[in-house]
């Protein structure tokens, strides 16, 4: 009897390659491995409708463990995977138990940047990734509406302004400390960057740019605020930190396959081992200039799972698609299409003052590179057409709401 194929997480990445390789034919086991207690869920909502009561546990479930038993997967939760042994092809588990492979799928995520500064580790100093996580933090905010206590943020990006959108739902007074001059600088233009400013502003979060942490204050319930490098304290019942994440590739750095701040795949999925392949969070894409490029989406994790199911049944299947992203805050939608990085140049589509509907559309040169819009859906998906066909309008016609972009499709 076949080992079959072993998945080490049971998240996005996880479920989507375990699909994927039922989709495409393969009758033998597979199981998913995961080291949390829940079955698969969505980790999207978790800052936004679970952290504000707006979700229930069923509408968070990915796939009910008897769906994924109807296709035939075993999901195995609270297991935890610490070696794999190439040679022998079997993965070794915390219990000291070992499971054999055909095929091994790595899909372990990723895991936020811990504060490596005094008191980073005090009670209600809190960092979101899983649904455990969001649970923590959504009890202290009950904690700090009841004893009229603030939240501050460590970090602009967009788990922690999604956080503090919510917060502010909630309530509460939030302050947001990010040691950059602006919001969501790696991956905004300015322009939007002061326009998610002024909206986080108008909900009465306050903002601290260019703000310096140097430390956690707490006493015996925990956290009571943040310490600046000017010596000034941020009052706090709750700090959640959000200045990003570490690809988990420890497993596969042991194992002695090729890392360098994720696990290297091409755009097939394949590792530096023909039978062992990753997907999602915790790979770095070699590009074909050599370049390695790191994503952090569902459309990743989703299209990296179905290449990697692809690879394992000898297939090619390039994921090369535009990426795209999106983050909801307070009753705005961001959907990004492409990698701004680079950009020098920008054209804004629609009333950008007004916030009703507007699109920051990113050039290099000539050549489009992305498109930001918020609350235009419509900008959005002619957006991803126009970056998958390679087509690039004029910074002019870009910026002109009476010019019909999809024209440029049809030409």
């Amino acid at each position: 009897m076949s080992a079959g194929i072993l998945i080490v997480g049971a998240g996005q990445a996880g479920v989507m390659t375990a699909e994927a390789l039922r989709a495409g034919g393969y009758n033998g086991a597979i199981t998913l491995l995961g080291d949390e207690t829940h079955g698969p869920y969505h980790r999207p909502p978790l800052s936004k409708a679970w952290l504000a009561g707006e979700m229930d546990a069923a509408q968070l479930a990915m796939r009910a463990p008897e769906m994924l038993a109807r296709k035939q997967i075993e999901l195995r939760t609270g297991v935890s995977v610490i070696a794999i042994d190439r040679a022998a092809q079997t993965v070794q588990l915390a219990d000291g138990s070992a499971l054999s492979y055909e095929g091994l799928v790595l899909a372990t995520g990723s895991t936020p940047r811990a504060l490596p500064l005094p008191g980073g580790g005090a009670p209600g100093v809190l960092a979101l990734r899983s649904k455990d996580d969001a649970s923590a933090i959504a009890e202290r905010m009950t904690a700090c509406i009841e004893q009229d206590r603030p939240v501050v943020v460590i970090g602009g990006g967009f788990i922690g302004l999604e956080v503090a959108a919510t917060a502010r739902k909630k309530g509460l007074k939030v302050t947001v400390l990010e040691a950059a001059p602006r919001l969501l600088g790696r991956v905004l233009a300015p322009v939007l960057s002061d326009w998610y400013a002024e909206l986080h502003r108008s909900h009465g979060v306050q903002l601290m740019l260019g703000a310096q942490v140097a430390g956690i204050e707490a006493d015996a319930r925990g956290v009571t605020g943040v310490k600046l490098a000017d010596g000034n304290v941020v009052p706090a019942g709750l700090v959640v930190v959000g200045i990003g994440v570490i690809a988990n590739d420890q497993l596969a750095k042991a194992a002695g396959l090729e890392c360098d701040r994720g696990i290297v795949v091409d755009a097939c999925g394949h590792t530096s081992d023909p039978r062992i392949v990753a997907a999602g969070d915790c790979t770095a894409r070699r590009l074909a200039g050599g370049s390695l490029l790191r994503l952090e989406s569902v459309q990743n994790a989703t299209e990296q799972g179905k290449s990697a199911a692809a690879a394992l049944l000898g297939q090619e299947r390039p994921f090369i698609a535009t990426p795209w992203f999106w983050s909801d805050q307070y009753d705005r939608k961001l959907q990004m299409a492409g990698l701004s990085m680079g950009a020098d140049g920008w054209a804004v589509r629609g009333d950008i003052a007004a916030g009703t509907g507007f699109s920051v559309y990113h050039f290099q040169g000539a050549r489009l590179i992305a498109v930001d819009s918020v609350n235009a859906a419509k900008d959005h998906l002619q957006a991803r057409k126009l970056l998958d066909a390679g087509v690039s309008p004029t910074r002019d016609q870009a910026g002109d709401t009476s010019f019909d972009l999809a024209s440029l499709l049809t030409t």
